[in-house]
């Protein structure tokens, strides 16, 4: 992975340009407050304190890079990372999630992370522990009487001493067993007995909450474990996984994840706009706007969030909202939350030229992928110039004519256009197939065409 820390801005819009066409003025906006990030940790700590994220909010139609800037953000700069909607909250005391919920997954998602990068450290001593342990069960020892003379012992004499395996039987089966010769064989482990007790979960019980006064239940319950007959290849992952858990250190798992998340965590708000207040009528208690609002606004501004892990504090989290403002506009959000947002980046909607760029440029570009796709098949497919920019035509002209929902159109263009090719690939094994602009007319130009039909299928 990169280290985020020596990136200057212009290298992290350079990175983030390898995947996202366009919106050059919300990479800048994002790669400075990235930065920032690495600034505020190089500042004494009396100062460290006072610096205070300067989150966004993203203006834009849907499709056209809110969120994948947000993802590929996280990914460059190994930060903990979760996307959330902001309408699956209520207001606190209705039925829904609890807003401290978001902090609660972001801490959930950093000790994996921080447990994934430590399990790579101990994982060359997990291993060899494994290897010991599969030796231990593949010669377990059983006693087996030795021989002795007929003369000294008589026929109703026979000796009680264990069988001991002389380092070189151990050798020999070491070596059968890292040349996968015992794969096959079964041998008989103890595995975990995962039984938890049926409860009954009361009217009003907030689940994060049961999550927290639960996380140790399974340890006071348990410890028992059972006999299984497993072949060596599936014991092998159930030992590596028992023995990388022993060589962890939970606590500090715990303390750097937990660090983190409250210098480097990054929450996508997505949806935004549809909790502002459009200022119309109310027909009922407004549960999913302007209640959701006050109490986001605390976790924004910063404040101690209960989880099973410890308390956060999420004065430094750094909050990236988006919406696409169609029926409301920032203005409408409460005054103290608008206020904790004070970036404002307006994504433009697509062009033809964007398209076109989408279709072929990114390391993820749709035409990399459906050749790949289709390679496996053994079909090999060429898209010609003027193929990708009449495919990109058609897909401004129906943003342009129908619901606008960006670079989406893209995958739905795509999609009617390899139908044939894709539902007949496994027996077209070996052609070769040159995609034109004649090819795209043919298979989409009655759909384009046909407005109300395009409605429906692109």
């Amino acid at each position: 992975m990169i280290n985020v820390n020596d990136l200057t801005p212009s290298e992290i819009v350079k990175e983030l340009d390898k995947y996202i066409i366009g919106q050059d003025k919300a990479k800048r906006s994002v790669a400075i407050a990235l930065r920032n990030r690495t600034r505020r940790r190089k500042l004494p700590p009396e100062l460290r304190d006072e610096v205070a994220p300067k989150n966004i909010i993203m203006i834009g139609p849907t499709g056209v890079g809110k969120t994948e800037i947000a993802r590929r953000l996280s990914k460059l700069s190994g930060a903990p990372f979760v996307k959330v909607e902001a309408t699956k909250y209520t207001e606190v005391g209705y039925v829904g999630r609890d807003v401290e919920s978001m902090i609660r997954d972001l801490m959930s998602v950093s000790v994996s992370m921080v447990k994934a990068e430590m399990q790579e450290e101990v994982k060359n001593e997990a291993e060899k522990r494994t290897e010991e342990a599969l030796l231990d069960l593949l010669l377990p020892g059983i006693k087996k009487p030795k021989p002795v003379p007929y003369s000294q012992t008589g026929p109703s004499q026979a000796p009680s001493e264990p069988v001991v395996y002389t380092s070189d039987t151990r050798e020999k089966f070491r070596e059968k067993l890292r040349s996968g010769e015992l794969e096959e064989k079964e041998v008989e482990i103890d595995v975990a007995n995962k039984v938890f007790p049926s409860m009954q979960i009361f009217s009003g019980t907030n689940f994060e909450e049961l999550d927290i006064n639960l996380g140790n239940l399974s340890n006071m319950l348990g410890g028992r474990k059972k006999k299984k007959r497993v072949k060596i290849k599936n014991a092998r992952e159930m030992i590596l996984n028992e023995e990388t858990d022993k060589l962890l250190d939970m606590d500090r798992v715990t303390e750097t994840a937990k660090l983190r998340v409250e210098e480097m965590g990054i929450i996508f708000l997505d949806e935004i706009d549809k909790i502002a207040s459009t200022g119309g009528q109310k027909s009922g208690p407004d549960v999913s706007r302007e209640g959701v609002q006050r109490d986001i606004l605390p976790i924004v501004e910063g404040s101690k969030v209960n989880t099973r892990y410890g308390i956060i504090d999420t004065a430094h989290i750094l909050f990236i909202a988006a919406g696409a403002f169609h029926m409301s506009k920032p203005s409408d959000l409460i005054p103290e939350l608008q206020g904790r947002f004070p970036l404002r980046v307006e994504l433009k909607a697509l062009t033809s030229d964007d398209f076109r760029q989408i279709l072929s440029q990114p390391k993820n570009a749709l035409i990399i992928q459906y050749k790949e796709l289709l390679k496996t098949e053994g079909v090999i497919i060429e898209f010609s110039d003027d193929a990708l920019d009449r495919i990109s035509e058609i897909a401004f002209n129906v943003n342009s004519k129908t619901e606008n929902i960006g670079a989406r159109r893209l995958h739905t263009i795509m999609e009617n256009l390899l139908e044939d090719v894709s539902f007949r690939a496994p027996e077209m094994k070996g052609e070769k197939i040159s995609i034109d602009r004649k090819y795209v007319d043919e298979k989409l130009s009655d759909i384009v065409e046909d407005r109300d039909l395009s409605r429906y299928i692109l």
